[in-house]
């Protein structure tokens, strides 16, 4: 018990640092509001700017950039007919210099913005290329500074939320608690939870937070379990991960008769994460969203066969952003950047799965259902083929 609340502490310690991948840098919202985009002459390279974090003094984000670039690659290589021609600039990390980049970028013919990945840097970034005319496909999954030209092409809370609530509801699944940290990030995963109850038209069972330490955990177990059973939720939703206070709930939520599947447990982060989450007593037979893992392992093996190691877990972004560009520019439209180009209904096949640029700069990706089972990851219900179905 000691040694468990002790890997918590040490994981919940880090869940600031992780959740900032997940909410990459909220940020005031908005991005200004553009005609179209640009035409294009189809018949010649076609200029693409990548903005990545080279020159960054944080940790992580140079060998971040790298990965970025060398998928954005990768996904030129496949390209069939269609030539980009991509110019890279360093962002730093920052956003004034994000902006900055961004204008030379525009100075020198870009068509089309691909990055940069926090979101307070797409957002500025978004202002040079709005008053050129030109889109911007951020690797952000903020939806908050997503709209205008600015498009994200992170998943979403939202996209995770309606996947995972869509799919509880058709089995029998309706009475839904959600449980979250007291962050910014977790609350609005709350948020985009029972948005997606409403949406759904599921019931919305009750709720409980708590502070993000040990202590706060400890103290919520009770509360959580009281409300699971007065409330008569079959399902619990939680935004926690396994870097962060999942495991210390997996753990003595089960201790205190809450136990999944009754109720069903049901995660907005993935829980397959690390690889000894899956050996926890308390994750088993959870449900959770995943990409479509055979265009996931097809994309990492074949991008460690080229590079020597694996790619970063946000590199298949800018591999899905150089496809959805290919594949516009392939169609010979001059207008194939354009937003209505970007924002076509059957959207485009990334190396996560089906994905479709939405009008409000945010983004639909076609997601897996999963749980663990005797220590192991199973497809309950497997990603969508095409966005023709009534789907997710």
């Amino acid at each position: 018990m000691f040694a468990v609340l002790s890997a918590a502490r040490k994981s919940i310690k880090k869940l600031a640092l992780a959740l900032s991948f997940t909410a990459l840098a909220a940020c005031d919202p908005g991005a200004l509001q553009v005609g179209g985009g640009p035409t294009i002459n189809t018949s010649k390279p076609v200029p693409v700017a990548l903005l990545v974090p080279y020159e960054s003094q944080q940790g992580g984000d140079v060998a971040l950039a790298q990965s970025l670039e060398n998928a954005a690659r990768l996904a030129m290589a496949d390209l069939q007919g269609v030539t980009i021609d991509l110019r890279v600039y360093a962002t730093g990390g920052q956003a004034e210099r994000a902006s900055a980049v961004a204008s030379q970028a525009v100075k020198d013919g870009a068509k089309i913005i691909l990055g940069p990945v926090y979101g307070g840097s797409a957002k500025l970034a978004g202002i040079p290329a709005a008053n050129a005319g030109i889109n911007v496909l951020s690797f952000s999954n903020n939806p908050d500074i997503a709209g205008g030209n600015v498009f994200i092409l992170g998943d979403t809370f939202s996209n995770t939320a309606n996947r995972l609530v869509s799919y509880a509801k058709a089995n029998g699944k309706t009475r839904i608690m959600v449980v979250n940290g007291q962050s910014p990030a977790e609350n609005s995963g709350a948020s985009a939870i029972k948005t997606a109850i409403a949406r759904e038209g599921a019931t919305f069972a009750g709720e409980q937070s708590f502070e993000l330490s040990q202590q706060g955990v400890v103290q919520s177990i009770r509360p959580i379990a009281a409300t699971a059973r007065s409330s008569g939720a079959d399902a619990i939703f939680f935004t926690s991960g396994n870097d962060g206070a999942m495991p210390l709930l997996a753990q003595m939520l089960p201790e205190n008769g809450i136990k999944s599947p009754q109720p069903q447990f049901i995660g907005l982060q993935r829980w397959n994460f690390p690889a000894s989450a899956l050996s926890l007593p308390g994750l088993q037979d959870s449900w959770f969203a995943i990409p479509d893992q055979r265009l996931v392992n097809s994309f990492s093996n074949r991008y460690s066969a080229q590079y020597g190691t694996a790619p970063h877990a946000l590199a298949g972004l800018a591999y899905d952003g150089i496809a959805a560009i290919g594949a516009l520019v392939q169609s010979g439209n001059q207008n194939a950047l354009t937003t209505q180009g970007l924002t076509r209904g059957s959207g485009f096949v990334g190396v996560n799965g089906i994905f479709r640029l939405l009008p409000d700069g945010t983004n639909e990706r076609g997601l897996s259902v999963a749980t663990i089972q005797n220590n192991q990851v199973i497809e309950i219900d497997p990603a969508p083929r095409s966005f023709a179905g009534a789907g997710f």
